[in-house]
């Protein structure tokens, strides 16, 4: 088949639709993807891309277009004008970048900003093709929850833009059943609804053996390690995980290593150094997804929260999956779907989102127990993992919903 991927965010910016698109290429399908110029998370254009923009222009083989935007830069009014640039550079560009060419179908990998799925909406009528959109973030109620949009009119507004996309689309997927409710209210029903989760990454398959751990940890060897992996975010809550820190400073072989940065990340460093927590929480850095492995293979638990939002109840952050595969037990603070699978997997713990002495109980917990005890629980996690997102099933089901509306 001939698919149109169509994301604001794409390789070498590290997001689950890389990994997609490489299953649908080596499937055998004509893959095409247009996206934006790749700027996420630090806000500034890539160097390695600006010095040689033609080296992006194919993943795997497929031809990836890229179309102009402004750099999200590290306000809320850059952030804004990011999201409003690739509308506008998908709308006046798009076509052009994509002339003389027809597709079977037009994948929106939509996490937020939901605008990116209107280019994909035009160059739908105009291909004639259906547009299949997976609904990671919900707006507008994800806007609200992370304080960038204020303005009950505003919101209402973002809230008709929504209805417009979603009765638009051909079918919207979605990352949790709790999504449901949510995304029917502005479609109008669910008739074409469909749950289509998240995967761990094939790095974290274990098919060649259990990775070595990263050397970077070295210094902490022997330590109980609590390890946050990924984007530091509004949504994720940090600094109540560095307020559980502090309550746990008592416990002289215990370590919190976060690794990887975000628009948080110097709230954070500042807030350990306020509390004096610097040898105990720890900053190891950004690395690429093909160190994640070795670096969860250091950790004793993995760490994953979002704030104390209604909206955030609905949502399994993606790094659940990509945790229980690793086969580490998970610590969670969050709420609703995402705690439900961690308690449902057997792979963790889970203790209320926001709250930083359940965290921290939790954590005490899980240094109490034997090592073969926090193996066991790391197993059934994986095993769950396995079973429930499984990425060749999911994406053969994705396969069939694309023959389905070509017939």
């Amino acid at each position: 088949m001939r698919i149109l991927i169509l994301s604001q965010y794409f390789w070498p910016e590290n997001f689950r639709v890389n990994d997609l698109s490489s299953e649908l290429i080596a499937r055998g399908h004509e893959v095409t993807v247009l996206t934006g110029e790749p700027n996420y998370p630090d806000g500034s254009i890539f160097p390695a891309y600006a010095a040689d923009p033609a080296a992006f222009a194919r993943f795997e083989g497929a031809p990836v277009y890229r179309v102009p935007i402004i750099p999200r830069g590290g306000s809320s009014l850059r952030l804004l004008l990011n999201y409003l640039s690739f509308v506008v550079s998908g709308l006046l560009l798009g076509g052009s970048r994509l002339r003389g060419q027809e597709f079977d179908a037009i994948f929106v990998f939509q996490t937020s900003p939901i605008t990116s799925a209107i280019p994909a909406l035009w160059l739908g009528w105009r291909k004639r093709a259906p547009v299949l959109m997976w609904v990671l973030d919900l707006w507008p109620e994800t806007l609200s929850a992370i304080g960038v949009v204020k303005s009950r009119c505003l919101l209402s507004l973002v809230g008709a833009m929504v209805r417009m996309i979603y009765k638009r689309c051909d079918r919207i997927l979605v990352q949790s059943r709790a999504f449901y409710a949510n995304v029917a209210r502005y479609a109008g029903g669910d008739e074409k609804i469909l749950y289509f989760p998240g995967w761990p990454e094939p790095v974290f398959s274990t098919s060649g053996g259990e990775p070595e751990p990263a050397g970077e940890l070295a210094p902490w060897q022997g330590m109980f390690k609590v390890m946050f992996a990924g984007n530091l975010g509004q949504a994720q809550d940090i600094p109540v995980i560095i307020a559980a820190a502090d309550l746990l400073r008592d416990e002289p072989n215990l370590r919190w290593i976060i690794v990887g940065d975000g628009r948080a990340g110097a709230d954070a460093r500042e807030e350990v150094a306020r509390r004096g927590l610097e040898g105990r929480v720890i900053f190891a850095g950004r690395y690429p997804i093909e160190r994640m492995p070795s670096f969860f293979a250091a950790a004793d638990a993995l760490l994953v929260s979002l704030r104390d939002e209604p909206i955030w109840s609905l949502t399994i952050p993606g790094k659940v999956q990509s945790y229980l595969a690793s086969g580490k037990p998970v610590v969670a603070m969050l709420n609703g779907e995402g705690a439900r699978v961690i308690a449902e997997s057997g792979g963790g713990v889970a203790g209320p989102a926001g709250d930083a002495a359940a965290l921290a109980e939790n954590v005490r917990t899980l240094m109490a127990m034997p090592v073969e005890r926090r193996a066991e629980i790391g197993q059934a996690g994986r095993a769950y993992c396995q079973r429930e997102f499984d990425r060749a099933q999911l994406v053969n089901k994705l396969e069939g919903w694309i023959e389905e509306l070509g017939n």
